[in-house]
């Protein structure tokens, strides 16, 4: 079965079997572990997805208004090389959790019920 490039490798393909299981797994890896308390979410896998969803977009915002800032915020009490190093962090986060909320965007139009078709790719050849 076909799955778009963001699939996560960690969850099984859409109607293999324990699919959905596998999903609720991973989606709960990508959350605050107290998500894992509520059994709702592990019966409703759609609104762990949408939960997800939302909380790693929060995630997103949060680490880009942190770089904005961190080198203002931090230059009086850390030194240079510290709030590079701190800035670095930002720049290897930011990148995971876009692609992170790609995955959960994705896995969630599976469990809405979506198929994937694999598109052909224009050939480089004129």
């Amino acid at each position: 079965m076909y799955v778009p490039p963001e699939w996560p490798s960690e969850v099984r393909p859409p109607g293999s079997p324990d699919w959905e299981s596998s999903a609720v797994t991973w989606l709960l890896d990508a959350v605050p572990p107290d998500y894992r308390a509520y059994g709702v979410l592990r019966r409703h896998p759609l609104a762990l997805a949408r939960m997800a969803h939302h909380h790693v977009r929060a995630e997103i915002e949060a680490a880009r208004a942190g770089y904005r800032g961190a080198a203002v915020d931090l230059k009086d009490h850390l030194p240079p090389h510290v709030v590079e190093a701190v800035l670095e962090v930002y720049r290897h986060e930011g990148p995971r959790l876009v692609s992170l909320a790609e995955s959960i965007a994705v896995v969630e139009r599976a469990l809405r019920g979506e198929r994937f078709v694999e598109r052909m790719r224009p050939s480089a050849d004129p």
